[in-house]
C-alpha cells in the first residue's frame, strides 16, 4: 500500500472531525448568541412605556450623535434657552453628578442611552438628531484626522501625547480625548498621522500619487483601510443604532459587550437591536434630521424650545417672589442694623442676577429664538470651518471638502452602506417620525396664522360695542357743539 495513501485516510478522518466539531461549536455559539440577544431586547422593549411623550419632563436628555451637528444645537438653541444654572455638569468623560439628588434642568452628553439607567427616567424626556449613515461615516473619519492633525505641530508622538497631557492636567478641563468615540478615534488617527510623516521624512516623499483626499496614504489613512479597521467596525459603523439602543463600548449595561459582539458576529440578529432602536426614537420628545436643517430647526424650536421657554416663565414666577422675600429681608435688615444691612445685600447680589437672567429667558419667543439661532450657526461654522482649514494644512494636499467626496469610488459607497445596515433603517425610521413632527408643527403654525388673521379681520363683539360707543359719544359731542354755535348767533 502506497505509504502516501496510508496517511491520507486518517487525515481525511481527522479533518472531516474538526469541520464537524467547528460547525457544532459555530451552532452552539450562533444559538447562545440568539438568546443572549433576545433576552436583552424582551427586556429593553418591556421597559419602553410612555405615557405623553409629547410633553417635556423637567429633565432634558439630549442625546448627542457624534457629527450630526448636535454640536450647533447644543450652543445655538439649549444655551440660549438654559442657564448655566440649569445645566447638569459636563458628562461626556464619565458622569459628575448624581442625577437622582440634582436639581439640573439639561444634560448633553454622547453617552448612550444606557444613560437612562442612571436619571430619573419618569422625569426625563430624551431628544437626539440622526444623520445619513454615509455622511456621518465620512465625517466621522474627516473629523478624526482633523483632530489628530492638530498635534502634529509636535516633533514627535511622544512629546504630543505629553504635552497634551499636562494640558489637560493644567487647565482641568474636558478633551476631546476624554469625549467618546474620540478618545478611541483620535488616538489612533494621531498615531497613524505621526508614523506616515515620519515615513515620508525618512525617504524624503514629497510626490502626491493621488488627487483623491481620501486615498492619499503617504499623508493619512485611507478611507478604504479606515472603515475596514476592526476599531471603525466596533465604535464606527451602525454607531447610531447603537447608541439609541444603548450598546456602545461606552455602555452602563454589563450585558453590552457580549450583545454587541453578538450582532456584528451574526448580521441577523441585528434586527432585535434596531427593533429597540425603533422604539426608543418613537418615545422621544423630538428626532431631528441633519440634513433638512431648516425643518429640523423650525421643528425643534417649536417642539422643545416653547416648551422650555414656557417652564421658564413658571420658574420666573418663583424666582420673583425669593428676590420679593429677601428684598423685605433686606428693609428689616436696614432698619434694625448696618451689619444686617450688609448681610442682606449679599443675599440679594447673589439671587437678583440669577433672577433677571431667568426672566430674559422667559420672555423669549419661538421667534427670538429662531432669529438667535440664524445668527449663532453663522458665526458658529465660520469658526469651525477655519480650525478645519487650519488642522488640515499639516497634512496638505489632504482636503476634506464635499467636492473632494464625489472622488470616493462608488464601490467603496457600496461597502460603507453595507457596513453600516441597522443605521440606514433606523435612518429611514427617523425620516418618518420627523416627517409626522413637522407636519403636525406646520399645522399648528397655520393654525396660529389663521387666528391671528381672524382676530384682524373679525373684531370681538366687546370691540365692535367699544367702537360703537366711542362713536356715538363723538357724535353727541359734536351735536351739542354745534347747537351751542347756533344758539350764540340767535342771541347776537
Amino acid at each position: 500500500m502506497d505509504p502516501k495513501l496510508k496517511w491520507a485516510v486518517p487525515l481525511l478522518i481527522i479533518g472531516s472531525v474538526i469541520m464537524l466539531v467547528n460547525t457544532s461549536f459555530a451552532e452552539d455559539d450562533y444559538q447562545r448568541c440568539e438568546i443572549a440577544v433576545n433576552n436583552w431586547a424582551t427586556s429593553q422593549l418591556s421597559q419602553e412605556v410612555k405615557e405623553d411623550k409629547h410633553t417635556l419632563r423637567d429633565l432634558l436628555f439630549f442625546l448627542h450623535i457624534p457629527r450630526t451637528g448636535g454640536r450647533t444645537y447644543f450652543h445655538c438653541f439649549l444655551k440660549k434657552l438654559y442657564s448655566s444654572r440649569l445645566e447638569c455638569p459636563r458628562s461626556y468623560d464619565k458622569l459628575r453628578f448624581n442625577p437622582r439628588t440634582a436639581h439640573c434642568r439639561l444634560l448633553v452628553t454622547h453617552d448612550d442611552y444606557s444613560m437612562m439607567t442612571k436619571l430619573p427616567k419618569e422625569k426625563t424626556s430624551v431628544v437626539t438628531i440622526l444623520r445619513n449613515p454615509v455622511d456621518r461615516v465620512f465625517s466621522t473619519y474627516e473629523f478624526s484626522i482633523e483632530v489628530a492633525a492638530r498635534f502634529l505641530v509636535h516633533p514627535n508622538l511622544t512629546s504630543s501625547i505629553q504635552m497634551a497631557g499636562h494640558l489637560r492636567k493644567k487647565n482641568n478641563v474636558v478633551s476631546t480625548l476624554d469625549i467618546w468615540p474620540w478618545k478611541y478615534l483620535v488616538p489612533w488617527m494621531r498615531e497613524d498621522l505621526f508614523s506616515r510623516r515620519d515615513a515620508r521624512l525618512s525617504r524624503n516623499l514629497n510626490l502626491v500619487e493621488s488627487k483623491n483626499s481620501y486615498d492619499m496614504e503617504h499623508f493619512a489613512m485611507p478611507l478604504h483601510q479606515y472603515i475596514n479597521d476592526p476599531i471603525a467596525l466596533d465604535i464606527v459603523h451602525n454607531g447610531a443604532t447603537f447608541q439609541v439602543a444603548g450598546l456602545t463600548n461606552n455602555s452602563k449595561l454589563e450585558e453590552s459587550h457580549e450583545v454587541r459582539t453578538c450582532v456584528q458576529k451574526y448580521d441577523s440578529l441585528g434586527d432585535s437591536v434596531l427593533d429597540v432602536a425603533k422604539r426608543r426614537l418613537d418615545n422621544m420628545l423630538y428626532v431631528g434630521l441633519t440634513e433638512d436643517h431648516k425643518g429640523s430647526a423650525t421643528t425643534f424650536a417649536h417642539v422643545v424650545g416653547a416648551q422650555v421657554i414656557s417652564q421658564l416663565v413658571e420658574s420666573n414666577s418663583s424666582m420673583e417672589h425669593q428676590a420679593m422675600n429677601i428684598t423685605e429681608q433686606n428693609s428689616l435688615a436696614e432698619s434694625e442694623s448696618q451689619i444686617g444691612q450688609h448681610k442682606a445685600d449679599d443675599n440679594l447680589i447673589k439671587v437678583l442676577p440669577n433672577a433677571v437672567r431667568e426672566v430674559k429667558r422667559s420672555k423669549m419667543t419661538v421667534g427670538n429664538l429662531m432669529e438667535a439661532y440664524e445668527s449663532c450657526i453663522t458665526h458658529l461654522r465660520k469658526s469651525q470651518s477655519q480650525r478645519r482649514i487650519n488642522s488640515l494644512k499639516r497634512i496638505s494636499p489632504v482636503n476634506y471638502t464635499k467636492e473632494a467626496r464625489h472622488q470616493v469610488p462608488e464601490s467603496m459607497i457600496e461597502q460603507i452602506i453595507s457596513l453600516n445596515r441597522l443605521d440606514m433603517e433606523l435612518y429611514k425610521y427617523a425620516q418618518n417620525i420627523f416627517a409626522g413632527q413637522h407636519e403636525q408643527t406646520v399645522q399648528k403654525l397655520e393654525r396660529q396664522n389663521s387666528i391671528l388673521i381672524n382676530s384682524f379681520m373679525t373684531p370681538h363683539w366687546e370691540n365692535i360695542s367699544l367702537i360703537m360707543t366711542i362713536v356715538l359719544v363723538v357724535v353727541a359731542i359734536l351735536l351739542f357743539v354745534n347747537a351751542r354755535r347756533r344758539m350764540s348767533k340767535v342771541k347776537v
